[in-house]
């Protein structure tokens, strides 16, 4: 068997925490600091207008997960019966 000891060794994966990305973060961190206080005015004055627009969205995307919209019932009904009535 003949060994090439010349080859290198692949590269280790590189982590989340190296210098490049606590740089971009602390960058990050610091526009995002600038952006909101300078702005802090613009964004509280829109609040509620956001908040009223966002009603109608999760109502509209929450609803699925408590049963309106769709019938929910495991039970099988044999065929010809209403589900809806009562005896």
């Amino acid at each position: 068997m003949q060994h090439d000891h010349n080859q290198m060794n692949p590269p280790e994966p590189k982590s989340f925490w190296s210098k490049t990305n606590i740089a971009f973060i602390g960058f990050l961190a610091i526009a995002g600091f600038y952006l909101f206080t300078e702005h802090r005015a613009h964004l509280f004055g829109y609040l509620p207008i956001i908040l009223l627009l966002a009603c109608p969205l999760l109502h509209l995307f929450m609803h699925g997960g408590h049963g309106h919209g769709g019938n929910d019932d495991k039970r099988q009904l044999p065929p010809g019966t209403d589900s809806g009535s009562h005896h």
